[in-house]
């Protein structure tokens, strides 16, 4: 630290501010309920996140249009953040808990900001593609450390409320992205669904500043492993295009097939060095713990039900003739359900009901809720209370599943944990888009009845698992170390 004795004291303290994480004010420190203050600080990440995932495909018409530019040239913009996001997750949690999580969050909501407002400015799409993948890389700071900063903020028996919070605060976003990106094309045009990032940003990178606790329990390492970091991009990024190629796009079989044998041999390479090497981007104990493995397991098989409707709806209801703007109030049916269960579920619900059995609970009804779009019509009427009880289902399983991860996790790697929840929501939204898409395609355009039930059948085995992933968890949850902040 620079002290007044020092002959330049704005060169000693400018690295500082770069490198080392601010303390937060005694006021905030010694508040009683202080940690609210820093889980509201991580909701603008989670908001700014999914109303970003949500927002930019409403861009693809003017994208299309102000670039002379094919569906499949435009689709890159989303696929190239989606594939950096997930490949970057695991080793930017991995870097957080060495450096600090504080300070690679804070890192990342910069990089996001700023390459938000160069997106913007992007003079060709190629360009944006190309900044796409950089505010990805951004995007992997904040929510690598989003879930580790909540759990290790909030008290040990408030952190599923906590996480409520902030799922709900991504479900926020998500319902209001097509609402807002609607009204910005329309309106001042496509570059502003990007500037929109700014101003959010930087109160939020303030917030974060003074609001977020510093790290205290880190994991140190001798070096970082780069060939395990390629090998896991290789395994991620052949996996999503081998899902993608698969759901319609224009691949011939053998490339598919190609796509998703190097995603398999990857895939065994990254463990097999995982298990060799003295310094390792991922800790495979981590894996082995029951908690952690079949809570991952239904984190996956949650978010693609919650986003595989997102696919499906729209296409069900503009094909039978409805608008666009009823199919998108129809949705919101779905993130409204998620927003209010995960804020509400924890006040209603017995607080001595452990986390597996709210899981149980929330995975039953979300099962119960998509196997009712195999029985009603596929009507506005019918979709807004089926979607709504989804939603309920998805808001208590999803804060209940991820505290019973996070718990399962020791606080100094609580960073790499983060990503890998993160990693697997990534996964599951494309799965999610993907097999329904998939569906939807196998059928033809002119079956919109058969390929809609059997988008259905999808939705309902992937909440089967997520049933019997919670049946499997531990009755009791271990309790690691936890270092409070």
């Amino acid at each position: 630290m620079a002290t007044d004795m020092s002959p330049h004291p704005s060169r000693r303290r400018w690295p500082a501010v770069l490198t080392a994480e601010r303390p937060r004010p005694a006021g905030i420190r010694e508040r009683p309920n202080g940690w609210w203050l820093a889980v509201g600080a991580v909701c603008f990440g989670a908001f700014m996140g999914q109303l970003d995932a949500s927002i930019v495909t409403l861009t693809y018409g003017s994208l299309r249009t102000g670039f002379h530019a094919s569906l499949a040239a435009v689709e890159w913009v989303s696929l190239a953040y989606l594939l950096t996001l997930v490949a970057l997750l695991v080793p930017a949690g991995r870097l957080a808990d060495a450096h600090g999580r504080k300070l690679l969050y804070l890192y990342g909501f910069a990089v996001f900001t700023l390459v938000s407002a160069a997106c913007g400015f992007a003079p060709s799409l190629w360009a944006l593609v190309a900044f796409r993948v950089v505010q990805a890389a951004g995007a992997a700071m904040m929510q690598a450390n989003s879930v580790a900063l909540v759990t290790t903020s909030a008290p040990r028996e408030r952190m599923r409320s906590a996480l409520g919070v902030q799922a709900a605060a991504q479900a926020l976003g998500l319902a209001l992205g097509p609402t807002v990106g609607g009204a910005l094309v329309s309106t001042l045009g496509w570059r502003w669904v990007f500037w929109v990032n700014v101003p959010v940003g930087v109160v939020a990178l303030v917030g974060g500043h003074y609001l977020l606790p510093r790290t205290r329990a880190r994991t140190r390492v001798a070096r970082f492993d780069r060939p395990g970091l390629a090998l896991l991009a290789s395994a991620t990024t052949s996996a999503l295009l081998g899902v993608s190629a698969a759901s319609g796009l224009p691949v011939p079989g053998w490339g598919v097939a190609a796509l998703f044998a190097v995603a398999a041999w990857a895939g065994w390479a990254f463990v097999r060095r995982q298990r060799r090497t003295t310094a390792p981007l991922l800790d495979l104990a981590m894996l082995r713990v029951r908690a952690v493995a079949f809570g991952l397991v239904g984190a996956l098989s949650g978010y693609l039900v919650l986003f595989g409707p997102l696919v499906l709806v729209p296409v069900v209801l503009t094909a039978r003739g409805s608008s666009d703007l009823t199919a998108g109030l129809v949705l919101t049916a779905l993130p409204a359900g998620f927003a209010l269960a995960a804020t509400g579920g924890d006040r209603l619900l017995p607080h001595s009901l452990p986390d597996r059995a709210r899981c149980l609970a929330g995975a039953g009804l979300f099962t119960l809720a998509v196997a009712g779009l195999l029985a009603v019509p596929l009507t506005p009427g019918w979709l807004v209370p089926v979607l709504a009880l989804a939603g309920l289902g998805l808001g208590v399983f999803t804060p209940a599943n991820n505290a019973m991860v996070m718990g399962a996790i020791p606080a100094r790697s609580s960073g790499t944990g983060g990503g890998l929840v993160n990693m697997t929501r990534g996964l599951g939204t494309a799965l999610g888009v993907a097999l329904v898409t998939l569906a939807l395609h196998l059928a033809g355009s002119g079956d919109i009845q058969t390929g809609s039930r059997c988008a259905a059948v999808v939705l309902v085995a992937a909440s089967a698992v997520a049933v019997v992933a919670a049946w499997l968890s531990p009755r009791t949850a271990p309790e690691p170390s936890r270092a409070a902040l």
